[in-house]
């Protein structure tokens, strides 16, 4: 029994020390560096190492790391999709997310009737990495490599946008933008899909939380208060907002309509 829990031990141990690796601990690395960074600099090596990306992409790793509230996410996503008449209309997903939320996207808004589904995404290896997910849905699928925070699509231009896990892992600074031009490409009375950690409602929860952010993505606890999506698109003006949280408020789906 004791051989059992040290072995346990030792591999809850390497899975932490293998996520700190490849997410902050990269990152820490890079603010080492005394040369100018890119706008990549904030993207850890999990979403850019087409290794790394294929190793991690497993969606039994990726329902837990979500506390197994992932299938939900994206249902609630998936059936807000499915009650909007997407006919002769364009969709967006704001960067690729691991898992089948993408399919599962494409896959409601091609049977809405959907014109084109636009993918974005900054990183070239992700954008491959999901056209693998998409074979069957080529013809209604186009991959974009751009900057979710300073897109070249034109205004109005979409009639719903999803973005799935974005915000937490971007600078401060960079989370409006991001939001802003989620809203400027959006026609108006289209729909903003958002996915995000939130502020957990039990003591204990909240604690586990605030842990694990501060070791491998201190960027995503600002999304507890200064930095909340939903109050940042309801002091801007000019959206309808409604949120539904799971799993004690750990998790939330915002739902903006543009008015």
């Amino acid at each position: 029994m004791i051989n059992g829990a040290m072995v346990l031990f030792a591999v809850l141990v390497s899975t932490g020390l293998f996520f700190f690796v490849v997410t902050r601990g990269a990152l820490l690395m890079r603010g080492l560096s005394s040369g100018p960074l890119s706008e990549k600099a904030h993207v850890y090596p999990i979403y850019s190492n087409m290794g790394l990306i294929k190793m991690v992409d497993f969606q039994p790793i990726i329902s837990a790391i979500l506390l197994f509230q992932y299938p939900h996410l994206v249902s609630k996503i998936v059936s807000e999709l499915n009650q909007m008449d997407l006919r002769n209309k364009k969709i967006l997903i704001t960067s690729c997310a691991f898992g089948n939320v993408i399919p599962r996207v494409v896959n409601a808004a091609v049977q809405r009737g959907v014109e084109r589904v636009l993918i974005a995404d900054i990183i070239p290896n992700e954008l491959a990495h999901a056209k693998t997910k998409l074979r069957s849905f080529a013809e209604k699928v186009e991959f974009i490599e751009d900057n979710a925070v300073s897109m070249k699509r034109v205004d109005g231009d979409v009639a719903a946008n999803v973005i799935f896990f974005l915000l937490h892992e971007l600078p401060h600074h960079l989370k409006g933008q991001a939001l802003n031009e989620a809203g400027r490409m959006l026609a108006p009375g289209g729909k903003l899909f958002l996915a995000e950690f939130h502020r957990p409602e039990l003591p204990i929860l909240r604690l586990l939380s605030w842990t694990y952010f501060k070791v491998f993505e201190p960027l995503g606890l600002a999304l507890w208060s200064t930095h909340d999506p939903l109050n940042y698109l309801e002091q801007t003006g000019g959206w309808k907002c409604e949120r539904t949280t799971y799993f004690f408020g750990n998790f939330q789906i915002i739902t903006a309509t543009k008015l």
